[in-house]
């Protein structure tokens, strides 16, 4: 079954003739201002702990060695900067767009499905100018500073421009404004000597009232992410092809996609934006509805270092509730790491906004090795919310109780 069968949803692109006929009115653009750019202070290295400050640092400037070390290497290699485009999500008056631009070599092809240890090794190729274009319609942006660097602001950079910049670990993340149908459209990136490089970008329709936030790792893909060596394993090492899906998960998910044909899908992981095409290609072979990764950076950065898994999480999803004020969601996650606490802390900051959690129960073989000597059988508590929480092992287990609440409720 080709992609468009599994999701009537999706509008053929255009293919690069058509680009190139259409229209190119520039489209006013600007950058995020991310965690890692607006720091609260409890967030910023400097208020930690002196042995906090210190371990981070030394781990900071290690990272910073082993960039500085792989990138001459490569250089040598005869390697040169390459764009890894992301998928992209907005609505039809603004579309949110991320990649980053790393080394490659010189045959590489973005977004191809790799086991996550090549992901890991990824060598970042910082500030790189890259053109970018919706449809054929070129983006017009304003560069302001480089702000992941204590804060200093470089004026000269304070210009529209035809292309946008890279920042010091390769990442681009920009909202575009413009006006879009809805439905999922093409968005082209290029670097110099490179071709152009593609990514969807899912256009939420204003109509559509109910969102669902999923978590990836043990709640769709089978990862054992509680016991370390495992995860690292599943992540690191296993062949992407081999991973599993959590049984009856996709029926699931495909039956949501029914009951709200307009509902955008978002996937939300701890995992590194460098294992980003594995979750992806995992994603459409498995027949879950597609939609935009939302994953985690894990490189650290001066004032911040790296985000918790729960704090990404709970940003994410925050910022998906300011950029959808209007629409309602239904949170999906599992037991095996902190979704039930974050989701619980989502609903009681956000009311009215949460129409339903989905929990499901890890095993005590999944949870941990000695899970099952100890007879524990869930590592988190049930959520205590205002919020109907429903509990299961498998998605079969949740479609008995969840659906028949959704099709009543809703």
């Amino acid at each position: 079954m080709s992609r468009e069968q599994r999701n009537p949803r999706i509008m053929p692109a255009a293919d690069a003739t058509d680009e190139d006929e259409m229209a190119t009115v520039p489209i006013p653009a600007r950058r995020v201002v991310t965690t890692f750019d607006a720091a609260s202070k409890h967030e910023r290295i400097e208020n930690k702990p002196l042995p906090v400050q210190a371990t981070r640092r030394i781990i900071t400037n290690t990272f910073g060695l082993w960039v500085r070390f792989s990138t001459r290497a490569v250089r040598r290699w005869g390697w040169y900067p390459n764009v890894e485009p992301y998928v992209g999500y907005g609505t039809e008056d603004y579309s949110r767009l991320i990649c980053r631009t790393v080394y490659a070599p010189e045959h590489a092809q973005s977004g191809a499905l790799t086991r996550g240890i090549r992901g890991m090794l990824t060598v970042p190729a910082p500030r790189q100018q890259v053109r970018i274009a919706i449809d054929g319609n070129p983006l017009t942006t304003v560069q302001v500073g480089k702000s992941e660097t204590y804060d200093r602001v470089d004026h000269s950079r304070d210009l529209d421009s035809e292309y946008a910049i890279s920042d010091s670990s390769g990442y681009l993340d920009l909202v575009a404004e413009h006006r879009l149908e809805p439905g999922v459209h093409r968005v082209s990136y290029q670097v110099a000597r490179r071709k152009t490089v593609h990514a969807n970008l899912f256009t939420v329709p204003s109509t559509a009232r109910v969102g669902i936030i999923s978590d990836v790792d043990d709640t769709i893909m089978i990862t054992q992410a509680p016991t370390l060596w495992k995860a690292a394993y599943n992540l690191l090492l296993l062949n992407p092809k081999k991973k599993a899906s959590v049984p009856g998960m996709s029926v699931l998910f495909t039956k949501l996609a029914d009951l709200f044909p307009d509902a955008p899908f978002f996937y939300l992981s701890t995992s590194p934006w460098n294992v980003e095409s594995s979750i992806r290609h995992f994603v459409e072979d498995h027949g879950f509805p597609e939609g935009p990764l939302l994953l985690r950076d894990l490189d650290p950065r001066p004032k911040t270092f790296v985000p918790t898994g729960p704090q990404h999480k709970l940003e994410f999803a925050e910022q998906l509730m300011a950029d959808f004020p209007d629409m309602k969601f239904i949170l999906i996650g599992d037991d095996g790491q902190k979704d039930p606490t974050t989701y619980a802390t989502i609903t009681r900051r956000y009311p009215g906004r949460v129409l339903a959690i989905a929990i499901r129960q890890l095993s005590p073989r999944e949870s941990s090795p000695l899970s099952s000597v100890a007879g524990v059988t869930a590592t988190q508590p049930v959520p205590v919310t205002d919020v109907p929480v429903f509990m299961g092992t498998t998605g079969s287990n949740l479609m008995k109780t969840m659906l028949p609440y959704l099709r009543e409720h809703c």
